[in-house]
């Protein structure tokens, strides 16, 4: 009989034991990549929030932020300084539009008496009057209810109390969202030219099905048709109230050439973030520009995130280890209950290396039988694995980032809660969380079990296995066979 026969007939012998062996090791070795699959999750999402959040800049015209701000508006010749200081590797402006649904801006005119709102471009909505408002035959996509019309009515009653919610319009000088990150076009293409004045717009999903619009349709702002080129997603109800034009367009119907509400610089590192934005903001000046961090508490998430994937690489480590102490104590037990087999294999002239091979066989046969139930265990449990690990991780920080937190409404960069980058329309941090924006991502960890990873985290489980049956089975064979045989 061969070795491999003689090796797989042994695992077998004691079905009941084999049984209970493979259940401990399924679990130890389910637990073993489940960790691992968890610690390339949160891996892949750190590079994900270092690459694109966690390395940008928002740049405010200097006393701009807050709804009671002022100062001189940003000029695309700060943006070219801007794209000049080290470790810069991209700055695009935007040009925030507030448009308002024609009939509802003309109600709002004629019964405004006494009213400071002016409806026409280069009007004065947003902080230091950056949000120009024109208007549009498009409808919102959300409704006003209490918190727009109380946020809207400014102390007006009577036709006021009922209003239409304005849609964010924004130029943009590349295909980017708020954050700086690509826009995820659903359907459609991008502007083409961002630099390019040109009758083309891109539109968040909800505005487009509340408007019964697809690609192609065409709408139009302060009486000039533009054609939907893409249908974006951003994610949330507010972002997808929105429509992004070319840079040049938005300047033009505001009436405003070469200025910009916001300028979102990308730095080549996280590592670089914090010198970078001193080094823009001297460009710059004080006087000129409020340079801030947008995603400031994503640093310390970031770190959190850090910390679950050092926990879960100890915890694949400590798993794997106590894998392989099982197949080792069960080995062990094997090889003492086989002392006589071993003693006549040795007295029939069989070498060292093919008895030590034997069990080494055995226990990689119950080992990969483990290793099937472990990676179904694995593929269930992982993505809860990941989910947990991250939750009690990000509410631990997000208990103590709140103890420290800034004055009451707003958030600690002075952005406002839920209303995002007052002035450009940009998200900030404030979104009712400690991390803002960025909690949603924090949150999304998805643990996708690749064949990747399982064939390295199966790989490990067989070594650890090969040295936990081979080290009593060559103790074991390295004893004269007279001995063996006498102590039976």
């Amino acid at each position: 009989m061969s070795v491999l026969a003689r090796s797989v007939g042994n695992a077998f012998r004691n079905k009941i034991r084999t049984a209970a062996v493979v259940a401990v090791l399924a679990l130890a070795i389910g637990l073993a990549l489940a960790m691992l699959v968890a610690n390339q999750a949160v891996g892949a999402k750190i590079q994900e929030l270092n690459a694109s959040v966690g390395t940008t800049l928002t740049v405010n015209p200097a006393g701009g932020q807050g709804f009671e701000g002022g100062g001189e508006p940003l000029t695309t010749a700060e943006a070219e300084t801007a794209a000049s200081v080290a470790n810069v590797t991209s700055v695009v402006g935007t040009k925030a539009l507030r448009v308002q649904t024609a009939t509802t801006a003309t109600s709002n005119s004629d019964s405004a008496t006494g009213a400071t709102q002016q409806t026409g471009p280069g009007g004065g909505f947003g902080p230091a009057g950056q949000q120009a408002t024109v208007t549009t035959n498009l409808t919102a996509a959300v409704d006003a209810g209490t918190l727009g019309n109380r946020n809207n009515a400014s102390g007006n009653t009577g036709s006021q109390a009922t209003r239409t919610l304005p849609i964010t319009a924004t130029g943009i000088g590349a295909e980017v969202d708020s954050t700086g990150k690509a826009l995820e076009i659903t359907n459609g293409t991008g502007l083409g030219d961002y630099t390019a004045s040109e009758a083309k717009a891109l539109m968040g999903t909800s505005l487009a099905e509340k408007n019964g619009l697809t690609v192609g349709s065409t709408f139009t702002i302060q009486d000039k048709t533009f054609t939907v080129a893409g249908i974006f997603d951003a994610g949330t109800t507010f972002g997808n109230n929105a429509v992004y034009v070319t840079l040049p367009e938005a300047q033009t119907l505001a009436e405003t050439p070469d200025e910009l509400s916001t300028m979102i610089v990308t730095v080549n590192s996280m590592e670089n973030v914090d010198s970078t934005k001193t080094a823009v903001q001297d460009a710059l000046g004080t006087d000129k520009a409020d340079v801030t961090q947008g995603q400031r508490n994503l640093e310390t998430a970031v770190n959190s995130l850090d910390s679950v994937k050092n926990i879960s690489m100890i915890a694949f480590i400590a798993a794997l280890a106590t894998a392989g102490i099982i197949i080792l104590l069960i080995m062990v037990m094997l090889v003492r209950e086989r002392r006589r087999e071993i003693g006549v294999l040795k007295a029939i002239g069989a070498r060292n290396r093919t008895i030590g091979l034997q069990f080494v066989l055995e226990s990689l046969v119950l080992v990969a039988l483990g290793s099937v139930v472990g990676a179904v265990i694995a593929s269930l449990a992982s993505g809860g694995i990941a989910s947990a690990l991250v939750s009690s991780n990000t509410t631990t920080t997000a208990a103590t980032t709140q103890r420290g937190g800034g004055l009451a409404g707003t958030t600690p960069n002075g952005t406002v809660p839920g209303g995002g980058m007052p002035g450009g329309g940009l998200s900030g941090d404030g979104q009712g969380g400690p991390f803002g924006g960025a909690s949603q991502l924090l949150t999304s960890v998805t643990a996708n079990v690749s064949p990747g990873v399982l064939a390295a985290g199966i790989a490990a489980v067989f070594t650890v296995a090969i040295i936990g049956a081979l080290v009593p089975a060559l103790l074991t064979a390295r004893i004269r066979p007279i001995e063996v045989l006498r102590g039976e």
